[in-house]
């Protein structure tokens, strides 16, 4: 008789960023020392992040500039100029419809604000200390944009996409081996998202979720969506390896050809 031994599992959950980012792993070692300080090492990377891009802090390098364009003196930091750098590029990438140059500010006014960019990029480059672990799979959740890995004949994670009308009910589940989901929308925040056009709260859609590759180009997309309204699912159709779910202000739910769902559930 063969039986199935289902691999260990661990959870770890933080507060960082100023959101819940959780670890979930499973694998053989998940219960070590060795693995616990990887997680912490995960964390505290976040935490140190934070205190250079978060626009909530005023002693942060971007709450320095209160909105002002980063100029040399701050662009001499490596991640800085790096951050800078993909905020530019995730403009060309949406068309202008991402531009963390002319947004308001957390503390009054308008001006830069990285902040739709840096989330998916931290928790994508702060995922690198378990990128080894061999044997190991992963689930990186951080406020709802997810990071997986799962190894070679390991059982898919589970993903479920929130229905923005209705939070206690999922539009679909996701059964996904590696890759990145990520959620942008008016359901938990409200119309925090600018359009860049008229520089007014985009509200044309509840929700965004765009599956793909990297969670930093995810996130950007599900946020240049969101800004770009109800027919932004023909550009995101047209997104080479990403796919995405796009429910509109009227709560109708309109998927890519590519979206990896099963189950895509109207809400009534």
């Amino acid at each position: 008789m063969n039986l199935t031994v289902e691999p260990d599992r661990r959870a770890w959950v933080v507060q960082v960023m100023g959101l819940p980012v959780s670890v979930h792993l499973r694998g053989p070692e998940v219960r070590t020392d060795a693995v616990a300080q990887r997680v912490e090492r995960i964390f505290g990377e976040l935490r140190e992040l934070d205190a250079v891009f978060s626009t909530y802090r005023p002693e942060s390098a971007l709450g320095r500039l209160g909105g002002a364009p980063p100029g040399p003196a701050v662009t001499a930091d490596p991640l800085v100029r790096e951050v800078v750098t993909l905020c530019e590029e995730a403009r060309a990438r949406t068309g202008g419809w991402f531009d963390a140059r002319h947004l308001p500010l957390p503390l009054g006014g308008v001006g830069f604000d990285p902040s739709g960019l840096v989330k998916g990029w931290a928790v994508q480059r702060a995922a690198r200390w378990l990128a080894d672990l061999d044997g190991h799979d992963l689930c990186l959740n951080a406020g709802g944009d997810v990071l997986l890995r799962t190894g070679p004949g390991r059982p898919s994670w589970r993903v479920g996409v929130e229905d923005p009308g209705h939070p206690e009910r999922l539009l679909d589940v996701l059964e996904l081996e590696r890759g990145a989901v990520a959620t942008s929308g008016t359901a938990r925040r409200g119309a925090h998202i600018t359009d860049p056009r008229s520089g007014r709260p985009a509200e044309a859609v509840r929700s965004v979720t765009v599956v793909g590759p990297e969670l930093l180009w995810a996130d950007v997309y599900a946020t240049a969506a969101v800004a770009r309204g109800a027919d932004a699912v023909d550009w995101l159709a047209t997104l080479d390896g990403y796919a995405a779910l796009l429910v509109n202000a009227a709560g109708r739910v309109t998927a890519t050809p590519g979206w990896p769902g099963s189950r895509i559930l109207r809400p009534a």
